[in-house]
């Protein structure tokens, strides 16, 4: 008896599944019962002791049938029929023996496993009723225990039944639980790996555009005022013009690795492109990307911090914002590029957040880093219910 992971519908709420354990015990708590009313009606040589023998085997064979029918075990309608066959089965045992009236104690675990609970109830007191009413019919005596003993038996089951439910959906939700943790562990340390490689492509970017470009361009204007102060006919001439050759084909070479290591979302276009793309990907609000003033070429820095300054605010926003709607700008000036994102999500008190996100993000510090580390001026501006506006300004650089 088996059934999916998921929770459960309400018609199959009561086919939870039983440990291999418990449905061999309750087959051997049936044909062992079943074996001792055809055993007793043997030794005490009852007048129907062939009739109880043949109830007991019918009953047995119903039994067995079901037991081996997959539509039983997955269809409430089937398992309905089959213990329709299995009461009209121990019904004319219990017209036979007394001692069929133990028969009732499996029928209970079966009628509140295969059968949805109110179902199942009414059934169980039916059966505990049709009990007591074939002991009576057998016995010249009453007693509380004819009564008590059937109904106490139904009562225990109901317990245990409900009680087997209960600890089997929590241990389902447990596994569900540890399996999202291991899939969420898994997919935060990819997450943690992508993040190391970009970041360190973006460092040795960084790293090569500050000290190697940047040096082999002042070797090349020290070259060229080597040559303005030499005369004419110096020897040495020749030799400054082939190392500032040397020194312009190693810039050439060290700008390329520099774009070699730039983010993906660069390579293929502008910032402006890129940005636009970001837009366009984030899931949840209506996110909209504007340019202004006339587009000009950044350095490399510049580019990467704007673009994950931006993933940065955005993500925040979709994991903290709860905003319908965030627009991102990105603004051209004479003297420096300014990045605008604002949403009108639920906001917060910038105060609180200085500390940094501990979701694992760049967080609010990280995002102000980036931008001093340009000599640039980060702010945001937040109210709780207000929403939110970040915006970050980075000065062009002479040559930018």
């Amino acid at each position: 008896m088996t059934a999916p992971a998921a929770p459960l519908p309400p018609v199959a709420r009561a086919l939870t599944p039983v440990s291999k354990v418990l449905r061999l015990c309750l087959h051997a708590l049936l044909f062992g019962l079943l074996a001792l009313a055809a055993g007793r009606a043997v030794a005490d040589s009852a007048p129907r002791a062939a009739w109880v023998i043949a109830a007991c085997a019918v009953l047995a064979a119903v039994y067995a049938a079901g037991v081996r029918a997959p539509a039983v075990h997955s269809s409430p309608r089937a398992g309905a029929v089959w213990l329709a066959g299995l009461g009209a089965a121990w019904a004319a045992l219990l017209a036979l023996s007394p001692d069929g009236l133990w028969i009732a104690f499996p029928l209970y675990f079966l009628e509140l496993h295969l059968l949805r609970l109110r179902w199942g109830v009414a059934a169980v007191a039916v059966t505990a009723c049709a009990a007591i009413g074939g002991f009576l019919a057998h016995s010249s005596t009453v007693t509380p225990g004819a009564f008590l003993g059937p109904l106490l038996g139904g009562a225990v089951a109901v317990a245990t039944v409900l009680g087997y439910q209960a600890l089997y959906r929590e241990s389902e939700r447990r596994r569900e639980l540890i399996e999202e943790l291991i899939t969420t562990r898994a997919e935060l340390a990819a997450a943690e790996r992508g993040a190391g490689i970009l970041a360190e492509r973006e460092r040795l970017a960084r790293e090569i555009h500050d000290t190697l470009a940047q040096g082999l361009s002042s070797i090349q204007l020290l070259l060229r005022a080597a040559e303005r102060a030499l005369p004419q006919e110096a020897p040495a001439l020749e030799h400054i013009a082939r190392a500032r050759e040397a020194a312009q084909e190693n810039l050439a070479e060290a700008r390329r690795f520099v774009r070699a290591l730039t983010p993906p979302d660069l390579e293929h276009g502008s910032l402006a492109a890129a940005l636009e793309r970001l837009c366009a990907g984030v899931p949840g609000p209506r996110v909209r990307f504007s340019l202004s003033g006339s587009p000009r070429v950044l350095p490399t820095p510049y580019e990467v911090a704007l673009l994950r300054i931006a993933q940065s605010a955005l993500a925040n926003v979709v994991r903290h914002a709860r905003a319908g709607r965030a627009e991102i700008t990105l603004t051209f000036m004479d003297a420096s590029v300014t990045l605008d994102i604002v949403d009108d999500g639920r906001g917060f008190d910038p105060s609180s957040a200085a500390s940094g996100s501990g979701d694992g993000g760049f967080g609010l510090p990280a995002m102000r880093s980036r931008a001093e580390t340009l000599g640039g001026l980060f702010t945001v501006e937040s109210d709780p219910g207000q929403g939110t506006a970040v915006a970050v300004t980075l000065p062009l650089p002479l040559e930018a």
